[in-house]
């Protein structure tokens, strides 16, 4: 059984699937922000003549997005059986679709697409002359029929049923279970800054926002935003309470990652969070756990109507705009705060003239917190 959990790669084929994924997601998200952002709609369809620019960009990043659970399966059934699975796990993402079936109905479909692509590829057997045709037609054609087939017939009522229990379970929840919800997703969202734990998040939070329950991923992004930012603000922090915490190349780097934070990319915090990880983890995880609690309980689960964009998401929550501001100000102060305190002391005489630090950091100990 071991051996089979190994060789399936359930987790790494989601992955890869998920690192596809995420340009379109950026790509459809900044459109439909931008397009709503300016009092565009989403529209079934875009008639010559009755519709206008920021209308179409809403559209577009909207049909774009309605597209994910097709781009996961397509990506998931590619990663197992290569070029063979695309055209599975294109058709079993559309049933899925067809059917209602959600995102979570698009992440069993790739599986199925591509295991059935890798099946027929491995163990149907044509003549030489028809060799040729495998990679093109045969295996398509066969995979395609019968992933789709499976789903229309077989997976799509039952995750159908789970899909409507889990947006019922989520939409029932009170403002204390929202409270630690948030909670825990924020921290979820930011403790290895972009790894598989996020993505995985991240994932849940797409099958969450494909049945309308928007403030899952709208905890995850906004987290996402607000730690760079919050590393920013230690370094202000620090400087109030006249602690050094940043060598030379940390501040060089800072420079870069605020901004990327402010656009939603939390990538840029890594190098700075890899030269002291326990406290770098502690502080964006305290911050994203603060944020996602206070962002749930005071929208009741409600938050924008894209899955990315950082402050360009903001619009799309319509009156609820202002909590989102005040959670990544509230995850920017907790993360800056608490990372200024906890982070080790660099005596001015430890620094060459670079300004790199001559000592490594030591493990955690809350006895360096100071105050002065």
């Amino acid at each position: 059984m071991k051996l089979f959990w190994k060789r399936a790669n359930f987790k790494g084929h989601l992955l890869t699937a998920i690192s596809y994924m995420i340009p379109i997601v950026c790509g459809a998200g900044f459109i439909i922000a931008i397009g709503m952002a300016f009092g565009g709609k989403s529209q079934d369809a875009l008639v010559m003549g009755k519709f206008d620019f920021f209308q179409a960009l809403a559209t577009l990043g909207g049909k774009a997005l309605g597209m994910l659970p097709v781009i996961i399966a397509t990506g998931i059934a590619f990663s197992i059986a290569g070029k063979p699975g695309i055209a599975p796990g294109f058709v079993t993402g559309l049933a899925a679709v067809s059917i209602s079936a959600g995102f979570i109905g698009g992440i069993v479909g790739g599986y199925i697409a591509g295991w059935f692509a890798f099946a027929v590829l491995r163990y149907f057997k044509v003549p030489q002359w028809a060799k040729g045709l495998m990679p093109t037609l045969i295996v398509p054609f066969l995979a395609s029929i019968g992933s789709g087939l499976i789903m229309v017939y077989i997976i799509g009522t039952p995750v159908s049923w789970f899909t409507d229990w889990l947006t019922s379970l989520l939409n029932s929840m009170n403002g204390a279970s929202n409270l630690i919800f948030g909670g825990v997703l924020g921290t979820l969202s930011i403790v290895d800054f972009g790894g598989p734990i996020n993505k995985t998040v991240f994932a849940f939070a797409l099958t969450l926002q494909a049945q309308g329950i928007n403030g899952p991923v709208t905890a995850l992004q906004l987290t996402n935003t607000a730690t760079p930012i919050g590393f920013g603000f230690a370094f202000l922090v620090a400087k109030l309470i006249r602690k050094n915490i940043y060598t030379h190349e940390e501040v060089e780097t800072l420079k870069s990652a605020v901004p990327m934070g402010v656009v939603n990319i939390v990538e840029g915090s890594i190098p700075i969070v890899m030269n002291d990880l326990v406290r770098g983890v502690v502080a964006a995880g305290l911050g994203g756990m603060c944020e996602g609690a206070l962002l749930m309980s005071l929208t009741g689960g409600e938050g924008a109507t894209v899955p990315f964009g950082g402050f360009l998401m903001l619009p799309t929550m319509g009156s609820n705009w202002w909590v989102g501001v005040l959670a990544i100000a509230v995850n920017i102060v907790v993360t800056g705060t608490v990372y200024a305190l906890i982070k080790k002391d660099i005596p001015a005489d430890e620094l060459s003239a670079s300004g790199s630090v001559a000592v490594e950091e030591q493990e955690l100990d809350f006895d360096d917190v100071q105050v002065m």
